[in-house]
């Protein structure tokens, strides 16, 4: 009898593992569809099925590189709160920015999102998300982006400025691509006001592939960041299968030349007023805290960071008032008044330019239509929970603001939020559409550089306008825009005239 059992258990085991195999797996994820559904603690918020489910849905939304557009047609459908993954949320009320993004703590800290851009930097002002690590190094470089540091910057400016019109007097009469020279622009001011030393890209008229190495990054990041757990796996494995993330790019090419200048100007200082000797000036003051990595890491993160961003709000700034011909009269109207009463230089100085209403309305409206950041800003909810929109969010979910949809508000940016009107920041006390400006985002992790950038295109816009006659090439034809980590524009072709000498 003991002989004829086994011919009796395996085929009855076979049995109950195929069972298993059909029925289990079925059944655990009907399971789970139903608790992300009906029982998990955002189920009641409104959103894409697939989006309560998997963070996948959220990767291929990134993927589409289209997100900024996406982002306002879920609010549009599902309201003010939207459930963007399991435990993710968006929400785009105005009234809900200075709860998410305080500007006197910390609470909300940042998510897992930025793990992946920082790496293994200690020093990461983006990235960071040790929030008394942040506050550490923010005070340790806080001189360096000063209002009263700008007045030292500004001669780094006008010569990047002077390239850009000696390029641009070569091609008068011509059709040119200023979305192209506007980057080469934004790149060579980075290198000039950090290390006193540009790339060179205005003197070529092209980059060396920088372009495309950030563009990897963000395209890479966005997405990795929404599943870090890959980004880690990755990493774990990179000794055996090589890169196939374009994240790792940060250690590239860029960092090399912030290398490069960085021993250049520390073996021979030279007395410069540019940003890398403020972060010496750190860094000898708390060597252990601040270490030459992090000098070399900060002027990394300037470059990657800081050059796009401003690019993609200069070319707005153009696209939209060359759009709208009556914008274009009233900024030019007020750029000659200026020039003829003697208060502006060419090129235009900042604390002219900040006279300027109309350009000032002009330059704040265009950050408003097309901020530069793609991606929501994910904060984590902090233990306790939060109440947001009229919901509980317990600790530990992730809450972002896209500024694509915030912009979008109506009850603060009136009923045509979605038209470029410049006149709007005219008309009435701007403290709350300020306040809701999300374009270097908001609260005590707001950009560093944002005054740096604001200089930049004080400058630039009437300098532009004083001396030349611009139109777009095509007005019928819309430029190519390319949602990454920033939401870049490409293919911008413009006409130029001489409407006087330079000098």
């Amino acid at each position: 009898m003991s002989a004829s059992q086994p011919t009796f258990v395996i085929p009855h085991i076979h049995s109950l593992l195929t069972q298993y195999f059909y029925i289990v797996p079925p059944a655990v994820l009907v399971c789970y569809i139903l608790y992300q559904r009906l029982f998990h603690p955002l189920a009641r918020i409104p959103g894409p099925f697939l989006a309560s489910l998997t963070n996948w849905w959220y990767v291929h939304a990134t993927r589409t590189e289209t997100w900024h557009r996406i982002v306002v047609s879920l609010h549009e459908r599902y309201g003010p709160i939207v459930r963007i993954a399991p435990n993710e949320v968006s929400v785009s009320t105005p009234k809900a920015v200075r709860q998410i993004y305080p500007v006197s703590s910390s609470a909300f800290p940042k998510s897992d999102w930025y793990s992946v851009f920082r790496g293994t930097r200690k020093v990461d002002l983006f990235a960071g998300q040790d929030q008394r690590a942040h506050g550490q190094h923010r005070k340790m470089v806080a001189r360096a982006y000063a209002m009263d540091t700008l007045k030292d910057l500004e001669p780094y400016v006008d010569y990047c400025l002077g390239m850009l019109v000696e390029q641009l007097d070569r091609n008068v009469g011509q059709k040119v691509d200023m979305a192209k020279w506007v980057h080469l622009f934004s790149f060579d001011v980075i290198g000039e006001i950090t290390w006193s030393a540009n790339f060179g890209f205005l003197t070529a008229g092209v980059d060396d592939g920088t372009f495309n190495t950030i563009r990897a990054m963000g395209r890479s990041g966005s997405w990795l960041g929404h599943v870090p757990y890959v980004f880690r796996m990755h990493e774990l494995l990179k000794p055996y299968i090589g890169n196939w993330l374009g994240i790792n790019n940060r250690h590239g090419a860029i960092r090399d030349f912030a290398m490069r200048e960085t021993a250049r100007r520390f073996e021979n200082p030279g007395g410069k007023k540019d940003l890398i000797n403020r972060f010496f000036d750190a860094h000898e003051k708390n060597p252990e805290e601040f270490t030459y990595t992090d000098v070399i890491s900060m002027g990394t993160t300037q470059v990657s960071a800081g050059s796009d961003t401003t690019a993609v709000s200069i070319r707005a700034i153009i696209y939209y008032v060359l759009q709208s011909p009556s914008v274009k009269a009233k900024l030019i109207a007020e750029i000659d008044k200026a020039k003829r009463k003697g208060e502006l230089n060419n090129p235009v100085k900042h604390e002219e330019a900040a006279k300027l209403k109309y350009l000032q309305a002009v330059i704040s409206e265009s950050l408003r239509v097309h901020p530069a950041m793609a991606v929501n800003l994910p904060r984590v909810v902090p233990n306790g929970g939060a109440k947001i929109e009229g919901h509980y969010l317990p600790g530990g979910t992730v809450v972002g603001m896209s500024a694509w949809a915030v912009h979008k508000d109506k009850e603060v940016y009136g009923e045509d939020a979605y038209a470029f009107r410049p006149e709007r920041w005219l008309e009435k006390d701007t403290t709350d559409m300020n306040r809701c400006l999300l374009t270097f985002g908001a609260g005590s992790r707001a950009c560093l550089g944002r005054n740096m950038a604001a200089q930049q295109m004080s400058k630039i816009i009437p300098t532009l306008f004083l001396n030349y006659d611009m139109e777009l090439a095509d007005p019928e034809k819309d430029w190519r825009v390319e949602c990454l980590l920033f939401v870049g524009q490409y293919d911008m072709d413009v006409t130029f005239k001489r409407r006087q000498d330079y000098w």
